[in-house]
């Protein structure tokens, strides 16, 4: 997993529009990075609204809001129609991101194991330059839990 004061893994991934994003772009700005396991699931649901419910203090923070999951282009498209999301979804289809910040890996549901994208969330400066993870992550409150943590590193 990327180290608190490592610059985080470069990626570029398309969005709910088909656009790409390419994160070393958004360089000079506070940046979240958080993966989620599937679109419309009840605690991805939570955690993805929780985000939209603090948008004016995300876009008063000038932070960036980056959700990403396996889920293709379409499925985030519905997703964040169906919720009124107001941050960006990233389909990494192919798995080539979530590995690099550790996010995918081994889950267990009802006593089955199963690879999956494991919820984590990362919290970039400016620099693009990691200060803080979250590897157990509160749905429910996660966007105002991230707030805080950006309040606590500077």
């Amino acid at each position: 997993m990327p180290a608190i004061g490592e610059y985080a893994p470069d990626f570029t991934l398309p969005d709910e529009t088909g656009r790409d994003h390419t994160l070393s772009d958004y360089r000079g700005r506070k940046v979240v990075v958080y993966f989620y396991p599937k679109d419309d699931t009840p605690g991805c649901i939570k955690e993805a609204c929780s985000f939209r419910d603090a948008s004016d203090d995300y876009q008063s923070e000038n932070i960036k809001v980056f959700g990403i999951s396996n889920d293709d282009v379409n499925s985030h498209k519905k997703f964040k129609a169906k919720y009124g999301l107001t941050h960006t979804l990233l389909a990494d289809v192919k798995n080539e991101v979530c590995p690099l910040y550790d996010a995918y890996g081994t889950k267990k549901m009802f006593g089955r194991e199963y690879q999956g994208i494991l919820r984590k969330t990362f919290l970039l400066d400016e620099e693009g330059k990691i200060v803080k993870a979250f590897n157990k992550v509160k749905t429910d409150f996660h966007a105002e839990e991230v707030l805080e943590a950006y309040s606590e590193n500077g």
